[in-house]
């Protein structure tokens, strides 16, 4: 299997490294997996996203949802066995895991399980020191005159 070289998106970017990985786990991931449960994304607006699993025979009791490290997962386990006899079993309640990549700063809102559809609302939530701002520019004659107070971490020394 190739492998995608991000060099040169590293020598000039920082802090991209996990989406290095992502793209790693992307390609690495096994094409013939299991496509149970299906599911939908959807964009809402620009900042909220809505994941949307189709998972019926599952009761709420029986789906768990966690957020650890940037990965939503959403497993399901049926409590009870099915002991029914089938001419033909077409609905698959079997035990599943789906995980999902979360960008920075989007966080899972709440989780809804409504006619054996399981959807979870995420939003991005951009902390307000994260967002761009605009930096006055003063004009000064002494801007190139700099003093010891000027410079951050510097200690000013006396002569004696």
């Amino acid at each position: 299997m190739n492998s995608i070289d991000l060099t040169p998106l590293y020598r000039s970017s920082i802090g991209f490294d996990r989406f290095g990985s992502l793209l790693d786990n992307a390609l690495r991931a096994d094409t013939a997996a299991s496509g149970y449960p299906p599911y939908n994304i959807e964009i809402i607006d620009e900042n909220h996203y809505a994941i949307t699993l189709a998972v019926a025979g599952f009761s709420q009791n029986e789906l768990n949802i966690n957020v650890e490290k940037g990965v939503l997962i959403v497993h399901g386990k049926r409590a009870v066995a099915d002991e029914h006899r089938y001419l033909h079993h077409g609905i698959a309640n079997r035990t599943f895991e789906r995980r999902f990549n979360l960008a920075d700063y989007v966080e899972v809102i709440n989780a809804d399980l409504s006619n054996g559809l399981l959807t979870i609302s995420l939003a991005r939530e951009i902390p307000e020191a994260m967002k761009p701002k605009t930096i006055a520019i003063n004009q000064s004659d002494n801007a190139l005159k700099h003093t010891a107070k000027d410079k951050p971490g510097e200690k000013r020394i006396k002569a004696a």
